[in-house]
Formats: C-alpha cells, sequence, structure tokens
C-alpha cells in the first residue's frame, strides 16, 4: 500500500485534497522523531541522542511521539500530494487531520486555493488605438533648457524670492499651539515651485526676502499627529537664482561630444523621439492589458485577494503606530474616508490578482521562458532603484524569499510584451504601429532559461 491522493474541486479557484498515509510510509519520520527527541531527552544510563526508541516511548509516551511524526511528516506528504495530483497550488493550505490509526493510517486533508483555468482570447483578432506623437521645436528647446540648467551656476541675490529660485531655509510647525519637534528643521535646500516638500510652502516663500518669515496651514502626512492641520513656519535664510550659459557652439562642446549647436539639437532630437516611443510602448501595453482584463473572465481566489487587501491595510497603519482610528483622521484630512479606502483597496488587490493569474496563464500557453540575462537586468534595475549595490539587494530578496517573485513578475512582463506583438495597434492618424520593433526580442537559448530557473531555485 501506497501514499493514496484524491483531488475535490470546491470552486473554480480552490480544491480539497485528501491524502492517506500508511505507517509503512511514516517509518523515516518514526527515525527522525526518535533521533530528534533522543538528543532533547536525558535518560540516566544513555548519552544524549543514544536512548532506544521503547524508553523514549516509556519516558514520553507513545501519543508524544506521534505527534512529532505527524507534525514532521506533513508538510513533506503535502508537498507530494500537491505533485503527484499535479495541482497548480498557489496560497498557504488549511490542513486538518481527519484520522490518526496508530500502526495502521494516517489520513488529512488540504484546502488550498488553486489557478483556475483560463480561456485566453485570440490576440491577433484584438485592436487598440494610441496616441500619436510628434516632436517639434519646443520639446528640443525643453531638452537643451535642461541640459543648460544641469550646467548653470548659482548666484547669491538680494530681492524676494520667485519662482525658480533656490533658496535655504528654517521651518517649525504647531498643531492646536503644541510645537511639533519631528517637523522643524534648519539650513534646508529648496527649489521653489519643484512642490517636493510641504503643500502650500511654495506659495509662502514668494515674495520673501532673506531673514524674513512667514506662517502658513498645512495638514502633516506623517508622525504622529499625521493628518492633522498645522500652522508651518518658514524663515528664509539665502537667496539664490541659477544662471544659465549661452546656447551656442561652445556650451555644445561642454555639454557634450559635439562641436557645433546644430548638431547637439540634432541629437536632442533623436532623444526625445526615444522617450516618446518608449511612452507610446507604455501606453500600448497597458491598453493591450485592459482589453485582455475586459475580455477574459479569470476566477479570483478569495484567499489570495484577502492576503493582497491585508498587506496594503499593514502598510497603510504603519506609519501611524497601526492605530486604525488614526488612519481614518488622516483619510478624512485628505477629503477621504475609511470606507472609500477600503474599497479601493479591494479593487486594486482583485485587479492585481487577476492580472497576475491572467499573465501567468499566458505565459503557461505560450512557454514563455526567463534568461538569466533579463533576470539579471531585473535585479539590476531593482537595486538601483533602491539604492542598494546588486549583491545587497539579491541578499535582502533571498532573506525574504522574494526572488521567485522578481523571476515571475520578469515573466509576466515578457509574456504580455509576446501578446502585443500580435495585436493590431493604430495611432490616433490612423498609422499602423509596428510593434515588433519596439516589444521584439531575439529568443533565449534553452541553456540560458536553464540558468534563470537555477539562479532562482538555488537562492529560494
Amino acid at each position: 500500500m501506497s501514499v493514496k491522493s484524491t483531488v475535490e474541486q470546491l470552486s473554480p479557484t480552490r480544491v480539497r485534497i485528501n491524502v492517506e498515509v500508511p505507517f509503512d510510509e511514516l517509518k523515516p519520520d518514526f527515525d527522525r522523531a526518535y533521533k530528534t527527541l533522543a538528543k532533547q531527552v536525558r535518560i540516566p544510563g544513555f548519552r544524549p541522542g543514544k536512548a532506544p526508541a521503547r524508553l523514549l516511548e516509556a519516558r514520553l509516551g507513545r501519543g508524544a511521539i506521534l505527534e512529532q511524526v505527524v507534525n514532521d511528516a506533513l508538510p513533506g506528504r503535502y508537498s507530494e500530494a500537491v505533485t503527484s495530483t499535479e495541482v497548480k497550488v498557489i496560497g498557504q493550505p488549511e490542513i486538518e487531520i481527519t484520522k490518526i490509526e496508530d500502526g495502521q493510517e494516517l489520513a488529512f486533508t488540504a484546502e488550498v486555493d488553486v489557478r483556475p483555468e483560463i480561456a485566453l482570447p485570440d490576440y491577433t483578432a484584438i485592436e487598440v488605438s494610441v496616441d500619436a506623437f510628434t516632436i517639434g521645436d519646443e520639446d528640443i528647446e525643453e531638452q537643451l533648457q535642461s541640459l543648460r540648467q544641469r550646467f548653470g551656476t548659482l548666484t547669491g541675490v538680494e530681492r524676494p524670492v520667485t519662482e525658480g529660485d533656490f533658496v535655504s531655509i528654517d521651518l517649525s510647525a504647531t498643531v492646536d499651539g503644541a510645537e511639533v519637534p519631528e517637523a522643524a528643521t534648519t539650513g534646508l535646500s529648496h527649489e521653489v515651485g519643484s512642490g517636493q516638500l510641504i503643500e502650500g510652502l511654495d506659495e509662502a516663500l514668494i515674495g520673501l526676502s532673506a531673514g524674513e518669515s512667514k506662517d502658513f496651514t498645512s495638514t502633516l502626512v506623517a508622525g504622529e499627529h499625521a493628518g492633522k492641520e498645522a500652522v508651518i513656519t518658514v524663515k528664509v535664510q539665502t537667496v539664490k537664482e541659477r544662471e544659465l550659459p549661452e546656447a551656442d557652439d561652445e556650451f555644445a562642446q561642454l555639454a557634450s561630444e559635439f562641436d557645433t549647436l546644430d548638431e547637439l539639437k540634432e541629437d536632442l532630437k533623436t532623444r526625445v523621439e526615444r522617450v516618446k516611443k518608449v511612452e507610446q510602448a507604455g501606453e500600448i501595453r497597458d491598453k493591450v492589458l485592459e482589453t485582455l482584463l475586459e475580455q477574459v473572465e479569470v476566477p479570483l481566489p478569495e484567499k489570495v485577494v484577502q492576503a493582497e487587501i491585508d498587506a496594503v491595510l499593514h502598510d497603510a497603519v504603519h506609519p501611524f503606530d497601526h492605530d486604525e482610528a488614526k488612519l481614518a483622521e488622516a483619510l478624512e484630512a485628505q477629503g477621504s474616508s475609511r470606507e472609500e479606502f477600503d474599497n479601493d483597496t479591494k479593487e486594486s488587490a482583485e485587479k492585481s490578482v487577476k492580472t497576475q493569474l491572467l499573465l501567468d496563464a499566458i505565459a503557461e500557453a505560450e512557454g514563455t521562458q526567463v534568461g538569466q540575462e533579463e533576470l539579471t537586468e531585473r535585479i539590476l534595475f531593482q537595486s538601483q532603484r533602491y539604492g542598494l549595490s546588486p549583491e545587497q539587494f539579491i541578499q535582502q530578496v533571498q532573506q525574504a524569499g522574494q526572488l521567485g517573485a522578481i523571476f515571475a513578475d520578469v515573466r509576466r512582463g515578457k509574456a504580455l510584451a509576446g501578446v502585443v506583438t500580435q495585436v493590431k495597434v493604430t495611432d490616433s492618424a490612423g498609422n499602423a504601429v509596428d510593434t515588433a520593433e519596439m516589444f521584439g526580442a531575439p529568443a533565449d537559448s534553452e541553456a540560458e532559461d536553464a540558468a534563470a530557473e537555477e539562479v532562482v531555485a538555488s537562492a529560494e
């Protein structure tokens, strides 16, 4: 007699796996249990780890031995059942022991979410339209202006602050007349008009001169008083303006490898075109995905969706010391409510899970593979985003067990790109858009695919 596993389909996204394990199959588990318990239990006359099984049972009782065996055996037997039944599980199982007949049989059930069967459409029948793009003189001038700003110099001025100035400021805040220590800072550099600090700050600064201060009200977004209205005091220490170099051949030689301004402008035009194509590619990708989500029915696993919702809520209440009442206050201060937050979170979680399941189904149907180079590129990109070295990022990802998630994201993106190349795309001017130029990529070799999977498997 061997391990017997059967599957009951509870819903399109959930199954119950029934597992029966004869006690003969548990002998390795009993051996491990005796070995583990022998090291933990001191029996006179025997060195640690050397006490025989019959004495251990006499000391601990058969029940304790069985409990140890079952706890050790369940994870492995569950994994074997999943493999033998070829169930595509997602999420963690809910395991219930249904029978323990000592010397005869162990039986348990495992309810777990699974990937639903998804009927995929004919991609060549999908049509999307995106905005056409043009490159005007204003686009080139904008890029040239940005380049001039990079080579500009800051000069102190004795006049009131205007938009675009760089100022050094002191900030302090009070809530209901009480000082907020964490909101106080001195010598803070700020570009007026950038909107990067406190709401209302730029408006308060304009017109002030060095040494002058002004009060304004704003809502705090972090800390103990997050969501509350505060009186902010800003004091200007210094005012500087940026002087830009003249746009001429000499500047072109300073700022680039080109000898003339005209050559530099031509290069800027090429760069603008490249950026606009990337933006258009993003629009195409998003519209194709939205069309797929509208056309394809994807049953949603409730527990997977709930896990997404719980993760968002955890991140949302974390800045408020996990006090949900403070979160509600902050939402109300922003003109929202907890009910709106919950509805938006649920809608976003459902869309996220649906997207992942859909793209995974496409990847499986299309046989999408991920090469080692593609995985490495994503890791390098992510590490730069978080300001870490690739080695530090990989270490953190491995510790969190997330390397597989990165692999899955790369595979999903590649699967979607494969669909996009089959879709009919036109721009708003009626022109056909060559998606193969944007999304086409050479097929990965089998060696590259295997190497990428090996990287993930070894790390996980």
